[in-house]
């Protein structure tokens, strides 16, 4: 099992850091680390995710979950998932000082994982780039 995960602290509304979450079109407004985001982002529905740490790529996910405006599940992988999944999961949660807590979690998992994985780059520098990137653009909007 690999994981990438970030945590960082925004000083907005969960509704408005949702709303950027949530906007697959507006992603390439904000988000430095994709070239862009495909579909409609709404439970049961497939997006294509193309980052640019791997160009040329598509990531085609579905999202799994979704509790506006707290919680995010993005799932991919091969069919019959036990053999290989990413899931990535996106938490928000108020803090006592009125700002929210962003986590960001992606773990890949199955019994193809180990071997899978030693393909997959470094994803954290994205990770801690996404989560600046937000972070950045939620407060300016605030």
């Amino acid at each position: 099992m690999k994981t990438f995960e970030t945590k960082t602290s925004i000083r907005a509304t969960p509704q408005a850091i949702w709303a950027l979450l949530t906007d697959a079109p507006g992603y390439t407004r904000w988000n430095t680390t994709v070239d862009r985001v495909d579909g409609h982002i709404a439970l049961g529905q497939k997006i294509t995710v193309h980052a640019k740490i791997s160009p040329g790529q598509a990531f085609p996910v579905k999202v799994a979950e979704l509790t506006a405006p707290e919680r995010m599940v993005w799932r991919g992988g091969m069919p019959l998932g036990f053999l290989f999944k990413g899931e990535r999961t996106f938490t928000l949660t108020p803090q006592s000082d009125g700002s929210v807590e962003l986590s960001m979690r992606e773990v890949f998992s199955g019994w193809f994982a180990p071997m899978i994985t030693r393909s997959i780059p470094d994803l954290q520098p994205a990770f801690e780039e996404f989560a600046a990137a937000l972070k950045k653009r939620a407060e300016s909007a605030s």
